[in-house]
């Protein structure tokens, strides 16, 4: 193995290097925790797509599948290795709301909505 595969950060941009998995976290943060709700507002995310990566999450040890005994009502929460994400994921809103990464043009009143949003969202550990 080479000194780069190693690194801290290569480590952990790996978990952040598959697609939908900060769109996924971001969303357990926020509450969302059934399939359905993790496909809202994404039209480009596929079932089976959407599949692999909660699978893959969940190998990764970032969520858990949690159902009831007859596999009809299946939910993904957060593991506490996926909770100890949430200020990494807060910093990049932080970063991206600040820098104005999408040339979005937020007004200060905007800014201050999303940040709080995020604040209480993602900073109660």
């Amino acid at each position: 193995m080479n000194t780069y595969s190693k690194c801290p950060i290569d480590l952990v941009v790996r978990l952040f290097k598959k697609k939908w998995v900060i769109e996924i976290l971001r969303d357990l943060f926020f509450g969302k925790s059934r399939f359905s709700e993790f496909k809202q507002g994404k039209p480009n995310l596929s079932n089976k797509v959407l599949s692999n990566c909660l699978k893959a999450m969940e190998k990764d040890g970032l969520i858990k599948r949690i159902s009831d005994r007859y596999e009809r009502d299946v939910e993904y929460i957060l593991t506490k290795k996926g909770q100890a994400l949430n200020k990494i994921v807060y910093e990049l809103a932080m970063f991206s709301i600040d820098e104005d990464l999408g040339d979005t043009k937020f007004n200060e009143e905007t800014k201050g909505k999303m940040k709080r949003s995020f604040k209480d969202k993602l900073l109660f550990k």
